[in-house]
């Protein structure tokens, strides 16, 4: 999961314990969180848009998906007239904090890794905020971030 450190951080997760993964507003992304997405699946969490870009921690999702009520609320940034409680458009899910990495995991350190060469964020134009990734892909990932070898 992707998301800019001006919007909400690794660190933020921290202290909160937990959070809402709302305003998503792309369908393949929609998809991935209405359906794809279940209590207890581990999460990547990427800071896009950072000096460096790349993995800053774990976290898990909390409830799975289920229907964005910011698209419903008028004057809200996420607001969506076509979207209804009747006839949803929109999901968000909950995520919660598991770990955060001593230090970021560059997209530039992802692109060279190997047994990452196919992973989604590392190709050019891959501008989705939720992105699956391989069991393989998050162990390799996950320990970079805590400073092993993969």
């Amino acid at each position: 999961m992707k998301c800019e450190p001006a919007a909400y951080t690794i660190a933020d997760l921290e202290r909160d314990g937990a959070t809402s993964w709302e305003g998503v507003r792309n369908y393949q992304a929609r998809n991935m969180l209405r359906g794809e997405m279940q209590a207890g699946d581990a999460v990547l969490f990427y800071a896009s848009n950072a000096e460096p870009s790349g993995v800053t921690g774990l976290a898990r999702i909390a409830r799975g998906g289920y229907p964005d009520h910011t698209a419903w609320t008028k004057g809200h940034k996420y607001f969506d007239e076509t979207s209804s409680k009747a006839s949803p458009t929109w999901y968000m899910v909950d995520i919660e904090f598991v770990e955060r990495f001593p230090a970021v995991v560059s997209l530039e350190t992802l692109k060279s890794t190997k047994g990452l060469e196919n992973m989604l964020v590392t190709r050019k134009g891959s501008r989705l905020s939720v992105q699956p990734v391989t069991k393989a892909e998050f162990d390799i990932v996950t320990r970079l971030g805590r400073g092993k070898r993969p």
